[in-house]
């Protein structure tokens, strides 16, 4: 059985999680092997489509090298679903209590999605003070991160949401931010065309940003 996750350890393992969505259960491999070659382990498969789990199946069998989550889980049956296609964490646009019971009597480590200081504190009571901000550039992006410094110090962001390339770097100079989450890692057209070689050198330069200490 695999060893369960912090969601301290999913955030710290690299700058980026990469945010997947899949069309094709015959890219799913090939897409995880290709980031983890360019050195992203922790992938993020939204349960945006019909083939989401068999997606999630597919690379926590053949792909021990990655470590695959969940993300889009709105519900107690959407966790219970990825922890069985093998997913070893879960992302979610929002909390509910009964997502963060679930994912917990799982062993699944959770990123709740957050927006607000009454979601944070919500989480909060929950025991999770890992927390995706989401959406973070429409939520208040920057500047909302630095307003929650002082009250909420104890917790650390993974801001997804708006984020790309020329803004991450911003993100991650703050000191409660662990890391961002995008989907410019895995762009729709070079998936559709098998263009491994560019979701690498996308994944590389990714996990060659710099977090600072």
């Amino acid at each position: 059985m695999a060893v369960t996750l912090t969601a301290l350890q999913v955030m710290q393992d690299a700058p980026v999680i990469p945010v997947i969505v899949l069309h094709d259960v015959a890219h799913a491999v090939p897409l995880a092997r290709a980031l983890v070659a360019g050195g992203i382990r922790m992938l993020e498969v939204t349960l945006r489509t019909p083939v989401a789990l068999a997606c999630i199946e597919a690379i926590a069998h053949d792909v021990p090298e990655a470590v695959v989550g969940a993300g889009t889980v709105r519900s107690a049956a959407d966790a219970q679903a990825a922890a069985l296609a093998g997913a070893r964490f879960a992302v979610s646009p929002g909390y509910t209590p009964a997502v963060g019971r679930a994912c917990h009597d799982l062993g699944l480590a959770l990123l709740p999605g957050v927006a607000t200081g009454s979601e944070i504190m919500l989480a909060q009571e929950d025991g999770y003070t890992e927390l995706k901000f989401f959406p973070a550039v429409q939520a208040g992006g920057l500047g909302m991160l630095k307003a929650w410094q002082g009250p909420f110090g104890d917790v650390k962001f993974c801001p997804t949401g708006g984020v790309q390339p020329a803004n991450a770097p911003e993100f991650l100079a703050l000191a409660n931010v662990a890391c961002v989450g995008g989907s410019w890692l895995t762009p729709a057209d070079a998936v559709a065309q098998g263009d491994w070689a560019r979701l690498t050198q996308l994944a590389r330069e990714a996990a060659s940003l710099e977090k600072p200490r």
